[in-house]
């Protein structure tokens, strides 16, 4: 089980070439990946976001990469002419048209980064990327290993809620059955408080207490909680999609208990019921935490 939230740093400095990859992760429902790299990386985009989705499948990811290259050979000067050409006739242009000083000179090309640029020089493209790919693997490897170690804390307050979780559902079905005794018996004590001695329809009462025992009636969502619960356990232990399962099984959980809330009749039940909504929602909230 992994967090979502963590945090990955790797570096690689030798032979004048410095590439620095951090990568840090927040909650998300699907997979956000957001690099910010030099523009030497833009054909490498693809790539570098095929090697973060290898190791994380949910969370937005926050990429930054720094690079710089003092190495011989590294570099090279790419000259657009054709938009050189187009800047010196306009500068000829607006010299003829408005009668100024025709102040363009070379230099004035060579500060327009869109006319003179550099890029990084074919035979160390190779090279670079290899760099790139092994620093960023060395980042993800950090990352996984802070998002595991709170994964595991995640998941020792999910499963010790969990255990809360099954308290209160015992306190829920121990109490469940002796509703119907009550409700019966304060029934016959009314009726013999208003009546007095008098005879009245036992069939009747009787009649009253099962259609209350019906209303009432939480055998279903009682089962179903603690086969939810069951499932909690059992999804704790997988690796694969935890989270997504997680979410959903929260959800049924949440059913669950405010049907209990919403049938029951009884004050202790409403007061169990109410406390396992508190855990429930506790859970969820650790849950969206999880990959």
């Amino acid at each position: 089980m992994q967090s979502m939230t963590g945090y990955g740093k790797a570096e690689y400095v030798e032979n004048g070439i410095s590439l620095t990859v951090e990568i840090k992760t927040v909650n998300n429902r699907f997979l956000d990946i957001i690099p910010k790299y030099p523009r030497a990386f833009v054909a490498l985009d693809d790539s570098i976001r095929k090697t973060v989705q290898s190791r994380i499948s949910r969370g937005r990811a926050e990429l930054f990469i720094t690079f710089s290259d003092t190495s011989e050979g590294s570099k090279k000067i790419v000259i657009d002419e054709a938009l050189c050409r187009q800047y010196v006739l306009a500068a000829k242009t607006l010299c003829e048209k408005f009668g100024v000083e025709n102040d363009f000179t070379v230099t004035s090309l060579l500060r327009n980064p869109d006319c003179v640029s550099e890029e990084v020089s074919d035979d160390n493209a190779e090279k670079i990327g290899d760099i790139l790919k092994k620093t960023l693997w060395a980042a993800l490897d950090e990352l996984v290993k802070m998002r595991e170690i709170e994964g595991e804390k995640l998941k020792k307050d999910i499963l010790a809620r969990d255990d809360e979780v099954e308290r209160l559902v015992g306190e829920i079905s121990a109490r469940a059955p002796k509703i119907k005794e009550e409700y019966s018996q304060k029934i016959k004590e009314r009726m013999t408080e208003i009546l007095g001695s008098a005879d009245y329809d036992e069939s009747r009462l009787l009649q009253e207490v099962a259609l209350f025992a019906d209303r009432t009636n939480i055998d279903e969502e009682i089962t179903r909680l603690k086969s939810h619960i069951s499932q909690l356990r059992a999804v704790c232990r997988e690796d694969v999609d935890v989270g997504k399962k997680l979410d959903f099984l929260m959800q049924e959980f949440n059913r669950e208990a405010n049907t209990v809330c919403s049938k029951s009749n009884d004050i202790e039940i409403t007061k169990f019921a109410l406390a396992l909504k508190n855990e429930i929602e506790k859970i969820r909230e650790q849950v969206q935490n999880i990959e």
